[in-house]
């Protein structure tokens, strides 16, 4: 993933999500040379770093939002049917939807609208969760909605919303369910026939 900031034209400041020999992602800052084709390759900024237990599912996509806070899309961690349950697991960093502010803080701060900035039991950085590869997702950029395309298991690939006045915390139900079926962990049967939905946002498409 590759994000340039708001205002690159001033701090020549950009943002690389990358999974690096170990298989771990890695988000980093780095800052334009001289010559503006050319990244310094001395500025690199290690901002957030976390371990992926899979070689897939890693995500991937970075966005700043129209808030100015940087959006990271993360992967439940791979293999399949998610077997940590890292999409439902609030202290994990996988599957998730991270937003951090990279203005702020060394070398970020938590935003403080972020739904989980003062629990002690969740990941600060979590904005929206229940996801299993959010790899693209992309703002609006006349209304500031949020659209997200996460990848299915076997059934349903799905497209996620969040309007632009939400406050966070959505959770877009992944391993509950596959798009707007209820996931069977043993991904090789029929899904459920029932499940708990309560609490979840479900896709849109």
């Amino acid at each position: 993933g590759l994000a340039f900031h708001p205002k690159y034209e001033s701090n020549g400041f950009f943002y690389v999500n990358y999974t690096d020999k170990s298989g771990n992602t890695n988000i980093v800052r780095f800052q334009v040379s001289d010559n503006r084709n050319r990244a310094n390759k001395d500025s690199a900024k290690l901002l957030l770093t976390f371990k992926q237990p899979f070689s897939n599912h890693n995500g991937g996509n970075i966005a700043f939002g129209p808030d100015g806070y940087l959006y990271i899309g993360t992967g439940d961690g791979g293999d399949g049917g998610d077997p940590q349950q890292n999409g439902q697991a609030l202290y994990s960093y996988l599957g998730k939807l991270l937003r951090i502010d990279v203005d702020n803080g060394d070398p970020y701060a938590i935003p403080e609208t972020n739904p989980w900035k003062d629990s002690p039991d969740a990941v600060k950085e979590i904005w929206a969760y229940g996801l299993r590869n959010p790899w693209r997702f992309s703002f609006d950029r006349q209304t500031g909605d949020l659209y997200i395309a996460d990848v299915g298991q076997n059934l349903y690939e799905e497209i996620n919303f969040q309007p632009a006045n939400s406050s966070g915390g959505e959770d877009y139900g992944w391993r509950i369910m596959e798009g707007l079926t209820c996931f069977n962990s043993d991904r090789f049967t029929a899904p459920l026939d029932t499940c708990d939905k309560s609490g979840l946002t479900l896709p849109i498409f």
